[in-house]
């Protein structure tokens, strides 16, 4: 996984330019997005492209590529993810709110996509994934 922090401006001009394949403000708060260029590079060197975005990007990468393959990764139960969400204690009550929130549209959402993965244990999740990157 790669992150490239840029400033606001700089991110308004990346979206100005069209080099971003999607982007979005996730939890209502911060600007994310995907360059362009390395997912067209990796697919035109017939290497599998994973990204690991939220519903808006994939309904932006679903109108741009629409054989693209979708993979929903989804909790074992909402009592669980907001287990997992609290337990991890790196964020503020508001801001857990926030990402539930997030969480709960994310969830009805989940008929989008074209595999549904459930995240049981990393292990066996990460097994799932690998095998439907692999068909």
């Amino acid at each position: 996984m790669h992150y490239l922090f840029v400033s606001e401006a700089e991110f308004d001009e990346l979206i100005a330019a069209g080099a971003l394949l999607e982007w979005a403000v996730v939890h209502g708060r911060h600007r994310y997005g995907t360059p362009r260029d390395p997912v067209v590079r990796a697919l035109a060197a017939g290497r599998p492209a994973l990204l690991e975005i939220d519903l808006q990007g994939a309904r932006q990468v679903r109108r741009a590529w629409p054989d693209a393959r979708f993979v929903f990764l989804a909790p074992p139960s909402w009592e669980e993810l907001v287990r997992r969400q609290v337990g991890r204690g790196t964020e503020s009550v508001d801001e857990q709110d926030r990402r539930l929130q997030t969480a709960r549209e994310e969830l009805a959402a989940q008929a989008e996509f074209d595999h549904v993965v459930e995240n049981r244990e990393i292990g066996q999740a990460v097994e799932e994934l690998v095998s439907l990157v692999c068909l």
